[in-house]
């Protein structure tokens, strides 16, 4: 059954109708989709646009503002494991457990210099420069906030070029973080299967439904 649901996942695409945008007329931008055996991020160019949309992040530790980023990298996952492991020496039993039943979520938000676009980790996308203007507001809404402002996780942070955010949502093993990163194509236009809770999935649904 699980094989079904999986298969059906990733062959039916979602939308089923497909954004008029989608043949990509008119002006494009490119982003980047990041990927390990079990995770996925966005990675957004930098410029002035999403300098000064993710602005709020700065008091809350991001270095967003420090000379030479190119990329700004964003990714949804569960609390404990996401914060808690951030090599895979790290990994511990409690955490695991929670990814795999329900936890509390973050956004993790790093900022990088140049990226190996030729590194078999990335996938460059092309979307519409509206398509990146809806894809911000989606990601910009997934942040708790307080006063208006993103609430940062105090003390968290795997070095000098992160932080963690509360975010909205709980975390399951269905509903994941490669499912919250295949939303967020889709906010821009980007058709993926309907349900990749593996980045496998996730890449396959983009060959198969984005081109």
């Amino acid at each position: 059954m699980l094989i079904i649901l999986v298969a059906l996942g990733t062959l039916l695409p979602r939308p089923l109708n497909p954004r008029a945008e989608a043949s990509l007329g008119g002006e494009t931008a490119e982003i980047l989709l990041l990927a390990n055996p079990i995770h996925t991020d966005i990675a957004l160019p930098v410029d002035d646009e999403v300098r000064a949309a993710f602005a709020d992040l700065v008091p809350g530790g991001l270095p967003l503002d420090m000379p030479g980023v190119e990329y700004l990298i964003i990714g949804w996952g569960g609390r404990s494991f996401y914060i808690e492991t951030p090599t895979w020496g790290d990994i511990r039993p409690l955490p695991v457990f929670k990814a795999l039943t329900v936890d509390r979520s973050v956004l993790h938000v790093s900022v990088a210099g140049s990226i190996d676009l030729e590194h078999p980790s990335v996938r460059k996308l092309a979307i519409t420069e509206e398509g990146r203007r809806r894809m911000i507001t989606e990601i910009r809404g997934s942040f708790v906030r307080e006063d208006g402002m993103p609430i940062a996780v105090p003390g968290a942070a795997y070095g000098l070029d992160d932080a963690f955010f509360e975010a909205r949502g709980a975390f399951n093993a269905l509903v994941g973080c490669n499912t919250w990163t295949a939303a967020m194509l889709r906010s821009a236009g980007i058709r993926t299967g309907w349900w990749t809770p593996m980045p496998q999935l996730l890449d396959l649904s983009l060959h198969l439904h984005h081109g």
